[in-house]
């Protein structure tokens, strides 16, 4: 079985090679948030799309979790899938359950999450999920035996995380509620994604004039005693440059390089005068000013970026997130995040920001 070391993160800032000024969250500059109930982590993006973790333990060389969610409305029904690692010889394995010791049976076969991936996925029905919350009340620990492995799962916390859940959405002494019902049927709507319309970059530029706009950034970058990004050869070779609408470039220049995580600062320009060089407003964290990104990736065609920073180099904490380019800024489409290095897929992080990208 494979073994993954497990790393707290207590702040993004403090993520190997990132750019200062990172940070996990700051409830000033986000309204949505994270909460910690000792073994467990849940989370609410703006339309109060919910979900909750377990996490492994550190020292796990087996390693499975359990991922809740459920969407805002009184009809939405609520998920559960099991995670399972390791190194599987068959896409689909029988998993056997066992909350403090007494069997839970399970309908379905636990199934490779993608081809190769070394993750298998057991989805709850909806029965199942029921039987599963109302038994997690008073059990504290899921056994999970797959082929030549077994795993726990801590259920501390799990009640909490679901009674938090509850209290956001709404539910809590109605009958929709996952652990305080009550008789109350009036639960809040969900509320509708935000749509943000992106717009493509207006064309490309060549070579030579990518390279003479990228160079002139960094040279007014240090007439102006920035130290933001490390004059390295290397590092420039990835610098960009793209147009856009009303005669304006966006430039990326590519600032500081760790083992698995390229910082990269942008700015708008008007025309090709690097003195016109407003920073890019890109709200990812405490600080509403920072124009820089982590293993970011603009896509002209699109008019979106995506960045992903990682805690470590495998890719099982950290922050993911997106923005779209709209004629006059760059606005937030999506966030998602990971504090604790535990074996954690992207995939199952805590969305705290989704949004409708046209």
């Amino acid at each position: 079985m494979r073994r993954r070391t497990g790393t707290k993160i207590t702040s993004i800032s403090k993520l190997p090679a990132l750019a200062a000024g990172f940070a996990l969250l700051s409830t000033a500059a986000m309204a949505e948030e994270m909460k910690e109930f000792r073994d467990w982590r849940a989370g609410c993006d703006n339309v109060m799309q919910c979900a909750a973790l377990s996490l492994p333990k550190e020292d796990d060389s087996a390693i499975a979790y359990l991922r809740f969610e459920r969407s805002a409305g009184a009809d939405a029904p609520a998920a559960l899938v099991l995670r399972v690692l390791g190194d599987w010889k068959t896409p689909s394995a029988r998993v056997e359950l066992k909350l403090d010791g007494v069997a839970f049976p399970v309908s379905a076969e636990a199934v490779e999450t993608e081809a190769g991936s070394g993750t298998l996925s057991l989805t709850f029905t909806p029965a199942e999920v029921a039987a599963f919350l109302e038994a997690a009340r008073k059990a504290t620990l899921l056994t999970v035996d797959a082929p030549g492995m077994t795993a726990t799962v801590s259920l501390s916390g799990s009640v909490a995380a679901m009674l938090w859940i509850d209290e956001q959405q709404g539910r809590l002494d109605t009958t929709s509620a996952l652990i305080r019902k009550g008789k109350g049927t009036k639960v809040p709507a969900a509320l509708p994604l935000p749509v943000t319309t992106a717009k493509a970059a207006a064309g490309r530029l060549s070579d030579a004039d990518k390279k003479a706009l990228t160079t002139a950034m960094r040279e007014a970058l240090t007439r102006q005693g920035e130290d933001l990004c490390e004059d390295d050869e290397v590092l420039s070779d990835s610098d960009e440059a793209w147009p856009l609408d009303g005669g304006r470039h966006l430039i990326d220049l590519a600032c500081s390089r760790g083992a698995y995580n390229l910082t990269t600062a942008f700015w708008l320009i008007q025309g090709k005068d690097v003195a016109t060089a407003k920073p890019v407003h890109l709200p990812h964290g405490e600080s509403d000013t920072d124009n820089t990104l982590v293993n970011a990736d603009f896509d002209p065609k699109t008019g979106r970026m995506e960045f992903f920073s990682r805690g470590r180099g495998i890719g099982d904490c950290g922050i993911i997130g997106s923005f779209a380019w709209t004629g006059d800024a760059f606005t937030r489409t999506g966030f998602s995040m990971m504090g604790e290095c535990r074996g954690i897929a992207p995939v199952d992080w805590i969305t705290l920001y989704r949004s409708t990208v046209k």
